[in-house]
């Protein structure tokens, strides 16, 4: 077991985000089991995510949305048996604009107060780029230096709070990884007694699922949604099996092909229907073709992304798209700890849920093992104390902002309407 692990036991840990539903993915698993340990936890999200997606019409409008995310990080946040929540209000997608300082001053005043032995944050990569990550990541860690010197914001000293330096501070890490989510669904689906048909609200929910999960690099899928006319054969008989198709919409017919050219009509197909996951759980060609008899549109997963130039038909070299590799985000350096969370996931999972306007989940959508695999380890970097000699870089630059004792002016805090904490 990891230190990190080790050191929650009845100590304090906060986790500095910049969305609602960032906690879930970033240490969901983490923060439930530090829960159990006995730590005292918090959770900060910068923002209200209101310009965020509204994935579920019913639940937000967009002047109702960050009200409502908020609500919801509320409710995730009990799921993982957090017990502090603050929700600030600086504006979703504007963190990189801000003055740097304003936001310090303020993860500063929540340092002080709260006194965390340990710190989580997002690294200089923010994950995945998103610059509103790489914002509160920059000002955490710049916090994390600074909290400790009673030389800066001074002000907060006049209130009451005392500097404290936490101990320990780690970067939430996505490493790429080479689960496929499509191996898993077809495997599932061919091991079921009868066969599976999905309500639209599946279709919707799976959407978003594995939109998110290859974004933040769970899976390792190509996700796509497609349409194609009546008329298209959509999967050939005896051509390789690499893609898994669930309909959305439109109906098609599964027909099988004699030697002799015949044709037999195997099962007419509609929403909610999966196909082609015979091929990917068997490792064998298709056994079938599928025509759409309708106009359809399909929710694909592939192993990569398709390219204009790949064959049809039993003798085809599938011909793939090499990924982009200047598109890769550069991952923070330093030593990577892989958590082993698989116990907690069921509570990640509820707390997934309760961020209805982002993914419309339900929680027994998909068997628990298929959610273990994908969520069960939660991985960080631990950039202080640094780890030498690879973080060398990073230790100077904590020295660095350690003396800087320049003062600033006191502003209007967005903590004005902080709750003090029980202590």
């Amino acid at each position: 077991m990891h230190n990190l692990i080790n050191d929650l036991k009845q100590k304090r840990l906060l986790v500095v985000l910049a969305h609602p539903d960032d906690e879930v993915f970033c240490a969901g698993g983490l923060l439930a089991q530090a829960a159990a340990m006995g730590a005292e936890t918090m959770v900060v999200s910068a923002t209200r995510g209101e310009a965020g997606q509204i994935r579920d019409a019913a639940v937000a409008t967009r002047r109702t949305l960050g009200q409502v995310r908020e609500q919801e990080l509320y409710r995730s946040c009990q799921f993982l048996g957090v017990d502090q929540t603050l929700c600030m209000d600086y504006g979703d997608g504007t963190l990189q604009d801000i003055k740097p300082m304003r936001l310090v001053e303020d993860i500063v005043h929540i340092i002080r107060q709260f006194k965390p032995d340990t710190v989580i944050t997002f690294g200089p990569d923010g994950a995945y780029g998103h610059p509103d990550h790489v914002a509160i990541g920059a000002a955490t860690t710049r916090a994390f230096s600074m909290a400790g010197d009673a030389l800066q914001f001074p002000e907060q000293l006049r209130y009451g709070l005392k500097p404290h330096t936490p101990l320990r501070l780690y970067y939430s890490h996505f490493p790429p990884k080479k689960h496929l989510l499509s191996d898993r669904l077809a495997h599932w689906l061919v091991e079921l007694s009868r066969r599976f048909k999905g309500t639209a609200d599946f279709a919707h929910a799976l959407l978003l699922f594995s939109t998110e999960a290859t974004m933040l690099r769970y899976v390792s899928d190509h996700v796509e949604t497609n349409w194609f006319p009546a008329g298209f054969h959509i999967v050939e008989q005896d051509e390789p099996a690499t893609k898994l198709y669930l309909i959305l919409s439109g109906r098609a017919e599964v027909r099988r092909e004699a030697t002799d050219g015949t044709l037999q009509t195997l099962a007419h197909i509609g929403p909610g229907d999966f196909f082609g996951e015979e091929g990917l759980a068997y490792h064998q060609p298709r056994n079938a073709h599928v025509v759409a008899t309708e106009n359809i549109t399909c929710l694909i997963f592939s192993p990569s992304a398709p390219s204009n130039f790949a064959g049809r038909g039993a003798q085809a070299i599938l011909t793939e798209t090499v990924p982009n590799a200047t598109a890769e985000i550069r991952p923070t350096t330093g030593q990577i700890i892989n958590l082993d969370i698989s116990d907690y996931v069921p509570q990640k999972v509820a707390a997934m849920a309760a961020h209805r306007t982002q993914f419309s989940l339900d929680p027994e959508m998909l068997p628990l093992s298929i959610m273990r695999e994908l969520f069960g380890q939660e991985h960080f970097i631990q950039a202080f104390p640094p780890v030498l000699p690879a973080s060398d870089e990073l230790y100077n630059n904590w020295l660095a902002a350690r003396t800087n004792s320049t003062n600033h002016r006191r502003r209007e805090s967005t903590l004005s309407g902080f709750i003090p904490l029980a202590m």
